[in-house]
């Protein structure tokens, strides 16, 4: 991880691309489109563990804005997308491909909620990192045990 700006982002295209390899296959290969809504979904709980658990935290410490400011929003931001993804797992769930209108939902909050992380927040926590920090905010991102952005579809093939 070079800075935390970088490792996000990266993070949030890998993420974009499971998503849209979802969308290109759902109607062809349900089976493929399953199995890559299965990383997509697993990806985003993670990403948002790693977020509220590690880097927020981290922010909020740094500036003293607890209950407030840009991490609220991000967490009221989270709930909103968690609620769009767990429509599309509903259908997942039941072989119904059709999801395209909570897909354009999560679209839509999705590159919102990733711009202003990108081009505001994550800028600030590296600004904020002192040194070690970077090293501090990775071995506590590699702590989280799975079962926290663990989904039913990781245990066994329920999904």
């Amino acid at each position: 991880m070079n800075n935390v700006s970088e490792y996000f982002a990266a993070d949030h295209d890998r993420l974009d691309a499971l998503f849209a390899d979802f969308q290109r296959l759902k109607r062809a290969d349900f089976a493929a489109a399953k199995e890559k809504f299965k990383a997509f979904l697993k990806g985003l709980t993670r990403h948002i563990v790693w977020e509220e658990d590690v880097l927020f935290p981290a922010f909020e410490e740094k500036t003293g804005m607890r209950g407030m400011g840009p991490t609220e929003v991000m967490r009221r931001e989270h709930r909103m997308i968690k609620g769009r993804l767990d429509a599309i797992h509903d259908k997942v769930r039941a072989a119904d491909p059709n999801s395209d209108e909570d897909e354009r939902a999560l679209l839509e909050l999705l590159s919102a909620h990733n711009m202003k992380e990108e081009s505001i927040l994550y800028p600030a926590i590296d600004r904020g990192l002192e040194a070690g920090g970077l090293a501090d905010i990775q071995r506590a991102l590699e702590a989280i045990p799975e079962q926290r952005y663990a989904c039913c579809c990781h245990a066994a093939d329920a999904a």
